[in-house]
């Protein structure tokens, strides 16, 4: 259906042992990932916005409430399922780019389409279509120490829609980044979540960042707070 949600959290908690002391991390969180939607999730440090991307990137599981893919309670999964639905449906961009260091961009873009069995002709093809997007086909052959940080977050942000995702997870996506090259990050995500047609979640303490997105999510002491939808900042 369109517009239904990709991901739905429902009265999800999330508790952690330290020690003996009991610590909520998500106290009751829901929300809907809509397809097709650009979802900012905001929050300061220890407020819980990186336990609710975990949840929303079936990373991690609640200690109470349901997670679901579509209308598939994630509950239910085993760990195989649930490794093979997050690698099919789910892009992840990190702050830390995570690139493989001895094999070129190309490379680092088509990685995940080996895990799903595609073949090396519709992987390279692939690849150069999404180096062109983030317009670097010119360095396809580089290794990542050969990059400038903003060329290795663009390679990062290629790599996560490698396998066509449903959804898209980006953590800090400009942490690491001069301001600069930060707003040309965000302006490329957006770009790709135009030109992809997929869901795209954001999760950042920047509100430049926000600006991009069509839904801002506000979460403070483990709860949502606030949810609201915005006019997008235009590219």
């Amino acid at each position: 259906m369109e517009n239904s949600p990709v991901i739905s959290l429902e009265n999800v908690w999330k508790t952690y042992m330290l020690g003996k002391v009991s610590v909520h991390a998500l106290r009751g969180a829901s929300l809907d990932i809509k397809k097709g939607t650009f979802v900012t999730i905001m929050g300061p440090s220890g407020s819980g916005k990186s336990t609710l991307l975990n949840m929303i990137g079936l990373l991690d599981s609640p200690s109470k409430g349901k997670v679901f893919l579509k209308t598939e309670d994630t509950n239910k999964f085993s760990p195989d399922k649930l490794s093979q639905m997050r690698g099919k449906t789910i892009g992840f961009v990190f702050q830390q780019f995570n690139l493989l260091q001895n094999i070129t961009a190309l490379e680092n873009i088509t990685m995940p389409m080996v895990f799903q069995n595609t073949s090396e002709e519709e992987r390279k093809a692939r690849g150069i279509h999404l180096l062109d997007l983030i317009d670097l086909k010119s360095r396809m052959n580089h290794l990542p120490a050969e990059l400038s940080g903003g060329e290795r977050q663009r390679i990062a942000i290629a790599r996560a829609f490698a396998n066509k995702p449903e959804l898209v997870i980006a953590d800090e996506p400009t942490g690491n980044l001069d301001s600069q090259s930060g707003e040309r990050v965000m302006k490329m995500l957006a770009k790709f979540h135009q030109e992809e047609k997929g869901t795209l979640v954001v999760v950042t303490h920047d509100a430049m960042i926000a600006d991009y997105s069509e839904h801002v999510v506000h979460i403070k002491d483990g709860q949502i707070v606030k949810n609201h939808s915005q006019e997008a900042k235009a590219l």
